[in-house]
């Protein structure tokens, strides 16, 4: 079974890792995708983020399905845009899902009718056959992991979705507990696992969530986070955004 990948895992002589950087690069830009709020950032994991540590761990048994963790996963990376939901729209570089590629998101949040529009990405920071890891920049709404895996138990084949973060910042601090983000977030891993499913004809998934809150500590020394935050950096932009379009 893969877990997620914590601060105290360096990456070794595996080749699966990506190598470690100081900021972050976007060599290229996906069709549809806007780059916004990724390049030049640093990474942050769950020491790094304001709010409330959380682990969520989201996993469905792929019952009847004769697929081995292998090939859960690798369709998983190949297909990982068209298992998103459209509010929540991930866009891998050219390379696919490899250690060191960023992966864009243009996604929108609730608050306000309509959503709040959000541009960020994620590193993809590990690979190998059975599992796949991203790590969040500063400004994303989370700081910390997620991992993508599926392993076999007693027969069955499982995938699974790993999560070990923490808000990044008060603003999102105070979306996911009072304005349904965290909701969201738990709705958009189940949205994934459910076509995942479908597409290994699972047509009614069984999906079980476990969260533990790791650390309920608000890090307030770290409020200054919000200077990045994705959210006010896509919604001051998007008038010159518009513009140069023009």
């Amino acid at each position: 079974m893969t877990n997620t990948p914590t601060p105290s895992e360096q990456p070794g002589s595996t080749n699966g890792w990506a190598t470690p950087v100081d900021r972050l690069k976007v060599s290229q830009t996906p069709d549809g995708a806007t780059n916004l709020n990724v390049d030049g950032r640093h990474l942050t994991s769950p020491l790094n983020g304001f709010g409330a540590l959380w682990q969520k761990t989201y996993r469905v048994p792929l019952t009847g399905s004769n697929a081995s963790p292998e090939e859960v996963v690798k369709l998983w990376k190949e297909h990982l845009p068209l298992l998103m939901p459209g509010n929540s729209r991930f866009y891998p570089s050219l390379s696919g899902v490899k250690p060191g590629e960023v992966v864009l998101i243009n996604a929108t949040l609730p608050g306000i009718p309509g959503g709040m529009p959000v541009s960020t990405g994620v590193l993809v920071l590990y690979v190998d056959d059975v599992s796949f890891s991203v790590m969040t920049p500063e400004g994303h709404p989370e700081a910390g992991f997620n991992t993508f895996s599926s392993f076999a138990e007693d027969g069955i084949t499982y995938a699974q979705i790993q999560s070990l973060a923490r808000a990044n910042d008060p603003i999102f601090e105070f979306g996911f507990r009072f304005l349904g983000g965290s909701k969201q977030q738990e709705s958009i891993w189940r949205y994934v696992l459910t076509h995942l499913s479908a597409e290994f004809g699972v047509k009614e998934p069984q999906i079980n969530l476990n969260k533990v809150c790791v650390d309920n500590r608000l890090q307030w020394a770290l409020w200054k986070n919000v200077w990045h935050n994705s959210i006010v950096r896509t919604t001051l932009s998007a008038p010159s955004r518009l513009f140069k379009k023009g």
